[in-house]
């Protein structure tokens, strides 16, 4: 799995238990991945169509560091599947996995349009 993203745990994101607030966390992964789906699929329409069962393993406190992890697992016709894992950065101990999230290609009529991509690309290799 690729860690793309990391994320500093400030106080404005713990909950009254003083450790991470889930709702937060799943703020952080929807944002990577629409941007990673953003890039791969070269189309600013995207969204978040299904997520599988979110299985928080462990909590976050404040000023731990978080990363986010992201691997494809297929290109639909018009999505792409994704899954996730959030670890913390310094003691490697995962936080939340998701098995599979959906994320949907739009065109400008808001409908699910074909995005035409079969494989992973990487920006450089379009340049």
């Amino acid at each position: 799995m690729k860690f793309h993203t990391r994320k500093w745990v400030k106080p404005e994101d713990l909950n009254p238990n003083g450790t991470l607030f889930g709702g937060q966390l799943l703020a952080w992964i929807d944002e990577e991945l629409a941007l990673y789906t953003i890039i791969q699929l070269e189309n600013y329409r995207v969204v978040t169509k299904h997520m599988s069962e979110i299985n928080f393993k462990s909590s976050a406190r404040q000023g731990d560091i978080v990363e986010i992890g992201i691997d494809v697992v297929k290109f639909g016709h018009t999505s792409l599947v994704l899954k996730s894992e959030v670890r913390n950065m310094m003691t490697r101990e995962t936080i939340i996995t998701i098995d599979t999230i959906t994320m949907v290609n739009l065109g400008e009529d808001g409908k699910p349009k074909a995005h035409g991509k079969t494989k992973i690309e990487y920006v450089k290799d379009r340049l």
